[in-house]
């Protein structure tokens, strides 16, 4: 078997790389390629991959990725949602562009075998697809409406899939991620990446801004859930998804008042008071409008599962950066 991962210097590409090296899955896997704009920092097991580098929105070196023609294919890079809001045409470019033209050469090759090449494409989507208003949780019938550019550009994705899906080029699915958290390392331009921050940081010993109000309710996953989604999606039987190809995923709603709640009751007052409030508008005016609870019954009937609250996410967070 053949596995690739596109954007795999990413937080959750390094992870999914290492977890699948880790255990048995899908039996036996003869080659993982990881592919990036940059190297993946992979310290251990090096000899189990083959690194790429490149733009993925070059035609050329997509035609190459899928000319070795992978089994399994995830679709994990992306621009985020503040870069894709400030820089529109490489929004396009990476999040979608690059996403059909895969697609395309996915199809080439599925032509040219006559039929026998068709790999299982798993592509991460965005709760960006969603604006509201909204009803108290959204369920798997409340239909996306994008309001910005990332949103935008990963729905276009989403219909993409499920047409080379439907015409049976490969099989596909998207699955809108909830918020990840709490990621380690340094804040990226996601607008969304202070809810890491808010923390991460304060645990570090070090200050946190939180731009908006804390009234603001979200969905969250931890990076292990998230893992947890993208590896049972490989195992999934896409019958079962029959025309609906994107599906909303199980996570935690709580506002960020809960979030300081819940960091409190594990750190303490002294820990939470490194956070400050700093209003950022720019950044209010993207996430407000970001959906806040969902009822995700298709996915829990498919089998996927995520973390209990987010007293649970935080703890992870401690227990393999801080306590290792």
């Amino acid at each position: 078997m053949k596995i690739l991962i596109i954007g795999a210097a990413g937080m959750i590409g390094m992870r999914l790389a290492k977890s699948i090296t880790k255990d048995a899955f899908m039996g036996r896997i003869n080659d993982i390629t990881l592919f990036d704009v940059i190297p993946p920092k992979i310290e251990s097991n090096k000899s189990s991959y083959k690194i790429k580098t490149g733009d993925i929105s070059d035609p050329k070196i997509i035609s190459d990725l899928i000319s070795q023609k992978p089994d399994i294919i995830y679709n994990l890079a992306a621009i985020v949602s503040g870069e894709a809001e400030e820089n529109f045409q490489k929004g396009w470019d990476i999040n979608t562009k690059a996403t059909w033209q895969l697609l395309e050469e996915i199809r080439k090759e599925f032509v040219a075998s006559n039929g026998s090449y068709k790999p299982k494409f798993i592509y991460t989507s965005s709760l960006a697809v969603f604006s509201g208003p909204y009803p108290d949780a959204i369920n798997d019938d409340f239909s996306p409406n994008p309001e910005t550019s990332y949103g935008a550009q990963k729905l276009v994705g989403e219909i993409l899939i499920s047409e080379y899906s439907r015409k049976g080029y490969l099989d596909g699915i998207a699955l809108r991620l909830p918020t990840i958290v709490v990621r380690p390392g340094k804040p990226n331009k996601a607008a969304s990446s202070f809810y890491s921050s808010i923390i991460r940081e304060p645990l570090n010993g070090f200050e946190a801004i939180l731009p908006v109000p804390e009234d603001l309710c979200h969905w969250f996953a931890s990076p292990q859930s998230a893992v947890g989604f993208l590896k049972h999606a490989a195992k999934l039987d896409f019958k079962k998804l029959g025309n609906k190809r994107s599906l909303n995923l199980p996570g935690v709603s709580c506002s960020i008042a809960d979030q300081i709640l819940a960091l409190e009751g594990i750190a303490g007052t002294k820990v939470s008071k490194l956070i400050k409030r700093i209003p950022d508008k720019k950044i209010e005016n993207i996430v407000k409008n970001w959906p806040q609870n969902f009822i995700a019954d298709r996915a829990i009937q498919l089998g996927f599962s995520a973390d209990k609250n987010f007293k649970e996410i935080i703890k992870l967070y401690i227990d393999e950066e801080i306590n290792t």
